[in-house]
């Protein structure tokens, strides 16, 4: 062999070689609200997701997917920490209630209420901490939702870049939440971009985000609010999501039913859009989001890093009153698999089968120890977590390892053991059968006594071991 035949063999191997060590991308995709069948790889014959089909062409859905809680505050600091809402302290909403009867804060006001000054317990390590100690850059461009002081946003746990809003919702235009400014700069407020469309906003810093960093291990969320409601104290607004004329132009179907009715608020009646009106908005808000889900796709297929680049996409809970959860019982808020069960799309080519499916049992728990085991990055130490490493399930190489989730939110209560539901609530109670009832219609609590007896002693066990945990804030007394 020549001595330059040797040289470039050499390089090949070292090139390969390289490849194979190279850590993988992470890009974590998050929608707000969006119901079980609103995609059309889910069943949607309505709703327009070529992007998200792509996706699930290239990789696997999870049809028995669930989040820790069924809105957006807990469920969103559950995925982050790998820990059980009732484990990391944030077990309910950090938001303010009064809007809910109509009243707009004054500035003097908002800043000490609950919305302002909660926040995750700085004790908590987030998925970005975690894997910057593994040398990866960490950026957040969308609904941020665990705390609005300085210690709490993101580059205080351990993102390095920030650009979003930092509340539950805001109007997708003016980005205020009921009229208070909420989108911020890293750690600072702005209102630089006030007018745009906020999923374009987003889809701008990202596409930054990939451009600049896409050649070193990167971890991008992108936690979209499409297609949750605005948070708009106008009568006509609120209650509904937002979408350009362009998306919305896509559904003539919907188009040619949009009116309005009258409607009870703030308890006074007002003239407001219709249900076709307000579908129009969500189904809209979703193919926007798509689109920008769809330039992302494009630029890792354009930088040559799709095939390192781990992308999970689901909703932060299920679908609220535009939604289709079908054929789930409930939505967003609720105990039922309509509030918990989302769609979620898993892709990593070359490691996960691609244009699969599976109904596995699993939750947004397992995303911590998934990413951290695939990026090699530490757990951290002392920290008791609550899910596990699902690739190998994800690839068939192991069988299912989770066989019980639980839920509680104020008074109600929810747990599946094995394929068993039991929910305890004031929108409705039972026991239910999930591979023969997975609308939850049938209450076999009188038939089965044993098992509803089982179910209630697994949910008090883990009532027990959340109790015993470290406290944690804002809502724990320690």
């Amino acid at each position: 062999m020549t001595v330059r035949k040797s040289v470039i063999t050499l390089a090949l191997c070292l090139t390969v070689g390289a490849h194979a060590l190279s850590k993988p991308n992470v890009l974590l995709i998050v929608s707000d609200d969006q119901g079980y069948r609103d995609l059309g790889c889910f069943g949607s014959g309505e709703v327009q997701t070529p992007h998200l089909d792509r996706l699930a062409a290239g990789g696997i859905r999870l049809t028995s997917f669930y989040v820790a809680w069924p809105a957006c505050t807990p469920s969103r600091g559950a995925l982050l920490t790998g820990r059980y809402p009732q484990r990391n302290g944030v077990y309910d909403m950090i938001r303010n209630e009064a809007p809910d009867y109509g009243y707009r804060y004054k500035p003097g006001e908002y800043e000490s209420t609950l919305e302002r000054i909660g926040g995750m317990d700085t004790h908590e390590v987030l998925l970005p901490r975690m894997l910057k100690a593994a040398d990866y850059t960490s950026g957040i461009f969308g609904k941020w939702d665990l705390g609005v002081h300085r210690r709490f946003l993101p580059l205080a746990r351990g993102f390095d870049e920030f650009y979003g809003f930092v509340n539950t919702g805001i109007d997708y235009y003016t980005h205020e939440r009921y009229g208070v400014p909420s989108m911020y700069r890293n750690n600072s407020p702005t209102t630089a971009d006030k007018g745009t469309y906020c999923t374009d906003l987003f889809e701008r810093e990202a596409v930054r985000f990939l451009k600049t960093k896409r050649r070193e291990p990167f971890f991008l969320y992108v936690p979209f609010n499409a297609p949750h409601g605005a948070s708009n104290l106008d009568p006509t607004i609120r209650g509904g999501a937002q979408a350009p004329d362009r998306f919305k132009a896509m559904y003539p179907g919907l188009l040619a039913q949009v009116g309005t009715e009258r409607r009870t608020r703030y308890g006074k009646t007002y003239t407001v859009p219709n249900r076709a009106a307000r579908r129009l908005e969500f189904v809209g808000s979703v193919t926007a989001m798509d689109a920008a889900i769809g330039r992302l796709l494009d630029l890792l297929d354009e930088y040559g890093i799709a095939d390192n680049t781990i992308v999970l996409f689901f909703s932060d809970n299920g679908g609220g009153s535009s939604a289709d959860n079908a054929p789930l019982r409930g939505r967003k808020g609720q105990m039922f698999e309509g509030g918990l069960r989302v769609p979620c799309i898993v892709r990593w080519p070359g490691k996960i089968p691609a244009g699969t499916t599976s109904d596995a049992f699993l939750t947004s728990l397992e995303v911590v120890p998934t990413l951290c085991a695939a990026t090699g990055a530490a757990l951290p130490k002392g920290v008791a977590l609550d899910g596990f490493d699902m690739l190998p399930v994800l690839q068939g190489k192991k069988r299912l390892l989770r066989s019980e989730m639980f839920w509680q939110r104020k008074l109600d209560k929810g747990a599946r053991v094995d394929h068993w539901k039991w929910v305890e609530s004031s929108r409705g109670s039972g026991l239910f059968d999930l591979r023969h009832d997975l609308g939850e219609r049938r209450d076999l609590s009188k038939e089965k006594p044993e098992v509803l007896k089982n179910v209630q002693a697994r949910f008090t066990n883990w009532k027990k071991q959340m109790q015993a945990a470290a406290p944690r804030g804002p809502f724990r007394d320690f």
